[in-house]
């Protein structure tokens, strides 16, 4: 077998990878945006380094833009085979891809794909459930759930054609910081002669603090200021997991009932439906809360539809909560909310996932108080606080630990990560669980095994 690393090899996102048996057969597992600084945005427009009429297949492990943002670009270059995921995935990627789309013309910057080929695309997804093996050409394939978000999977990938030593190689895609409130916990896998694993978070260990207690104290300190609490939010997963946290602390008091909570994400309001669809994903417990209605519904949710209504908040007095898109406050509509609060100091700006490098988000993590917002200089007088107890990537220790259960592995390939992490992180491999052959891939290199 062999490996060639069109993405996420040195960068946390562009997710992308091409496996090839011993018999020349190859597949494409994901194919996402690189998201970040413009020099990792503009490998986004480079042609794509591999010959797609040779793939017999590709394969999704989730929903995010990161690992499905490019799919489309596939036809373009003469793809003809089917994309395989989970179901959940199917629903929220074909949400994920016809957004991208018309955001990409909406703001009339230079795009992938228009929304006709994202549609084309669509029609070449096969969905398949966890644990059920299936056959892409020479290859056996098997979802696990990996904890990240609703559908998402690691891959178990075996050639059947293979004559060396590298039989089995599993993809972790994105592994979930396990156990978590909303899913099921991260699926472990038994054997493989290689392991493909992500890093996001590989440098580091989450707080152990109770994601619902630093939510409640953000809250509660707009209740007391009469002021407004900005949460910048990915649609998928993120969203969901706020407003069921919100959930019961308005049930059991810890916040008020009359407190305003603005849901403004058209995007995370359709994502929220997929998730009641498929809630049989969730983690056990969750069952209980349909006893009450859904586990993402509350006294004082205000669901906004259309930028009309999105700036009518502005007009609103009093303690209120505003959930919006996107979660690096790259785009959407945090950005107009956070042009008209952040220069109050009444305001709380609450982090609540990754910031890439050189993303506003980042920035104002960093201490900046002098940022740019559409053209326009702004002074932030906000405060500003971060919790990783909500991260839906595992940390170090449960990436090792996750790893740690594979038995038999003779090489681990590094990816997803920035490169200090990863360097950090192979080391950790090394020493802790006796891995010797651990390789930090670049972009485009292909590897033999």
């Amino acid at each position: 077998m062999k490996i060639k690393f069109l993405g996420a090899s040195g960068t946390v996102t562009g997710s992308c990878y091409v496996l090839t048996g011993d018999s020349g057969q190859s597949i494409l597992i994901d194919l996402g945006m690189f998201q970040g600084t413009p020099a990792i945005e503009k490998y986004n427009y480079e042609p794509f380094e591999y010959d797609c009429k040779l793939l017999s297949g590709a394969i999704l492990t989730h929903a995010h833009l990161d690992h499905c943002g490019r799919l489309p670009i596939l036809l373009t270059y003469g793809f003809s085979g089917r994309i395989y995921m989970t179901p959940a995935t199917r629903d929220l990627t074909e949400l994920s891809l016809l957004d991208s789309a018309k955001i990409a013309r909406s703001d009339n910057k230079e795009f992938l794909y228009d929304e006709e080929l994202a549609a084309r695309t669509i029609q070449k997804f096969e969905t398949v459930q966890y644990r059920t093996p299936f056959q892409i050409g020479d290859f056996t394939v098997t979802f696990r759930d990996d904890g990240h978000i609703l559908g998402s999977a690691s891959l178990e990938i075996v050639d059947r054609t293979a004559v060396g030593n590298y039989r089995k190689i599993v993809f972790s895609g994105d592994l979930g910081n396990t156990p978590e409130d909303l899913l099921q916990e991260t699926e472990f896998i038994d054997t493989a002669d290689a392991v493909v694993i992500e890093s996001t978070y590989g440098d580091r260990l989450h707080p152990k603090s109770d994601p619902s207690d630093a939510l409640r104290s953000e809250i509660n300190a707009v209740e007391t200021s009469e002021g407004t609490l900005l949460i910048p939010t990915f649609s998928l997963d993120r969203t969901q997991e706020l407003l069921h946290l919100i959930k019961h602390l308005k049930k059991s008091g810890e916040v008020k009932n009359e407190t305003p909570v603005y849901m403004d994400s058209p995007m995370a309001q359709k994502a929220t439906l997929y998730y009641m669809k498929y809630s049989k994903l969730f983690n056990p417990h969750i069952q209980d809360d349909f006893k009450f209605g859904s586990p993402f519904d509350f006294p004082e949710l205000v669901i906004i539809d259309n930028w009309k209504e999105s700036q009518a908040i502005h007009n609103s007095k009093g303690a209120k909560v505003i959930i919006a898109g996107s979660g690096m406050m790259t785009g959407g509509r945090i950005l107009s909310h956070a042009a008209h609060y952040l220069p109050m100091p009444s305001t709380r700006l609450f982090i609540v996932g990754y910031q890439g490098d050189e993303t506003l988000g980042r920035n104002l993590l960093e201490g900046d108080r002098n940022i740019i917002i559409d053209d326009n200089e702004i002074s932030v007088k906000a405060t500003v606080n971060f919790t990783e107890s909500m991260s839906s990537h595992a940390d170090q220790k449960q990436l090792l630990t996750w790893l740690g259960h594979i038995k038999d592995v003779k090489k681990v390939f590094v990816t997803h990560g920035e490169d200090n992490v990863r360097s950090i992180f192979a080391e950790k491999i090394y020493k802790e669980l006796g891995i010797e052959d651990v390789t930090l891939p670049i972009l485009n290199q292909e590897v033999v095994l």
